[in-house]
């Protein structure tokens, strides 16, 4: 039973971290509406494309996935398991 202090003190640091991309921290996230079609054909099973929004950093699609401790946001991907992403348009070069 040595092991049990051990569990209990990574529990209680690990309480102390912040979460990230956690619906509860800032009162609520804002779902896209109407996920584009194309993106409902390419995306894999199992994933919940009724609350799915636009990570700002990597404008990459996450879904709200509720698991059984904890409801987080996890990367929207394809049958072959690669990330769907919004491409962003390339700078025009001046002329």
């Amino acid at each position: 039973m040595k092991t049990l202090p051990l569990l209990l003190g990574a529990a209680f640091v690990l309480s102390a971290c912040e979460p990230v991309n956690d619906s509860t921290t800032d009162g609520g996230i804002a779902f896209i509406a109407e996920l584009p079609e194309a993106v409902r054909a390419i995306a894999a099973t199992n994933q919940n494309l009724d609350a799915v929004t636009v990570d700002p950093i990597d404008n990459c699609y996450v879904y709200q996935h509720a698991g059984p401790v904890e409801t987080t946001l996890l990367p929207l991907r394809t049958r072959e398991g690669r990330p769907i992403c919004i491409q962003q348009a390339e700078p025009e070069e001046a002329a």
